[in-house]
């Protein structure tokens, strides 16, 4: 064949990256600056050889790659690409399945609708709820609200997907202060602002308080939807989804869930009763690339109402065939006609780690980051402000913006982990997200110990933690 030295080439390229995990420090070498100088040239004249050209990518972009498959990357809440899910993933490109629709990929399609009923049952949702593959959770947020959109308008009397917005009843949208930008961005897309909706009162982790939000729907009239959190992307804290569910569904609100991460928590015996109650709400949205360790781009949004799904996304041409029950059409449930066969890779990480192996993952990171906070705890200088409820752990240095947030980037240019900064009550906090399926409880002395030695060169750079 004739590309296919190029292929076992690249193949021989991403093994060979891959080994390295754990062995590295998570930081990039190069600058952005320096690798737009690595890649920029003109336009080329003649081609290249295939040999040539996958070379010449691996030379330039691996001195401005993020480790951020390596055990030490906690800067934001994303999984390790895990090597079987890649694997597939690389199938899944050779295959060049476009999944519009069952008649076209039936492999692909399969797949999808296998996958998600194992989704379903490994989150314990309602099993006749509908699956849709998308890009992450914030085009599952997207998906999940437009569905919401439709349905609490079609309950008004009025065909969004029709007629549009313009004329339709106004809707109320109720949100809890401490919920994540994704749910703004998607509320933007859809038209129906991101400065609309009335923001809940929230406790000291970022938990929307019942009684405030019972409070906030007494004097409203009309259809509404109330989003809630499944994993503050902070503290990953999980909102009271049972009286939450209650109080919207009296009102005949649609109740959505952004649980990107914290979802999850349901595939665990031990944390499942943070989100108890969470089944009652109406739509849901997940990241695969996090705790089922999927590569990107994966996530999944899940609609209990599969007819308001489809009738949000569903498109329909002459050349389309008509799907059914029992021929689902991946496209009917996201935003893509033409995409890549996401179900592939989520379908191999379920079957390789089987139920037991998802919880114990999950189990393993939520332990790292209890045992990091015992650690840290009456350490010089260092402040646990959030106790980790899941994966999530909050620290303060130094008790200055300036303290913590010199001690990240000294930990970020020692290379040895990567953490990240986070604004949380007003005040600058280190962020640790532990969300990779290689780091283990035991690894959290070490990890400790990397983050004292980096405050006390701070320490000793700004005087206590003081501004100098």
């Amino acid at each position: 064949m004739l590309f296919e030295d190029a292929m076992r080439q690249a193949a021989e390229e991403a093994i060979a990256y891959r080994e390295r995990d754990g062995k590295r420090g998570p930081v990039a070498v190069a600058t952005y600056a320096d690798m737009l100088d690595k890649f920029s040239q003109p336009v080329p004249e003649m081609g290249s050889e295939p040999e040539k050209v996958i070379s010449d990518l691996v030379a330039r972009a691996t001195p401005g790659l993020r480790a951020m498959t390596d055990p030490g990357f906690f800067g934001w809440v994303i999984g390790g690409s895990h090597p079987v899910g890649v694997a597939a993933d690389w199938l899944t490109s050779a295959w060049g399945q476009n999944t519009g629709n069952h008649f076209a990929t039936p492999a692909a399609s399969a797949a999808e609708t296998v996958a998600g009923r194992w989704l379903l049952d490994l989150l314990d949702l309602p099993r006749s709820a509908s699956v849709g593959f998308t890009t992450g959770a914030s085009m599952a947020n997207f998906v999940g609200l437009a569905a919401a959109r439709g349905e609490i308008l079609r309950r008004a009397g009025w065909d969004v997907e029709a007629e549009g917005l313009i004329g339709a009843p106004r809707i109320n949208l109720l949100i809890g202060a401490d919920a994540h930008e994704t749910v703004f961005m998607a509320l933007r897309y859809l038209g129906l602002g991101a400065n609309t909706s009335i923001r809940i009162e929230t406790d000291e982790v970022g938990r929307m308080r019942p009684e405030a939000l019972r409070k906030g729907l007494e004097s409203l009239e009309g259809p509404g939807i109330v989003i809630g959190q499944a994993g503050q992307l902070n503290t990953g804290a999980f909102d009271d989804f049972t009286e939450i569910c209650a109080i919207a569904h009296e009102h005949g609100y649609w109740v959505h869930v952004d649980g990107a991460f914290g979802l999850w928590a349901r595939a665990s015996d031990r944390y499942q009763q943070l989100a108890e109650g969470v089944d009652r709400a109406d739509s849901w949205a997940v990241d695969g690339h996090k705790w089922l360790q999927t590569p990107y781009d994966s996530g999944f949004v899940i609609v209990a109402d599969r007819g308001a799904h489809v009738r949000a996304m569903q498109m329909q041409s002459s050349y389309l065939p008509a799907g059914s029950e029992e021929e689902r059409e991946p496209a009917a449930y996201v935003p893509e006609l033409s995409r890549r066969a996401r179900g592939f890779a989520a379908w191999a990480m379920i079957r390789y780690l089987g139920r037991s192996g998802i919880a114990d993952m999950i189990d393993a990171n939520c332990a790292f980051a209890a045992a990091l906070a015992q650690a840290l705890r009456g350490a010089k200088g260092v402040r646990v402000v959030a106790e980790p409820i899941i994966n999530q752990l909050l620290l303060r240095i130094g008790e200055s913006d300036e303290a913590t947030q010199e001690t990240i980037k000294e930990i970020q240019r020692r290379g040895r982990l990567f953490v990240g900064p986070a604004l949380w009550r007003g005040e600058w906090v280190m962020r640790i997200s532990v969300t990779n399926y290689g780091t283990r409880p035991e690894q959290a002395e070490a990890v400790a110990h990397e983050i004292l030695e980096a405050w006390q060169v701070i320490e000793a750079r700004v005087g206590g933690g003081q501004a100098a």
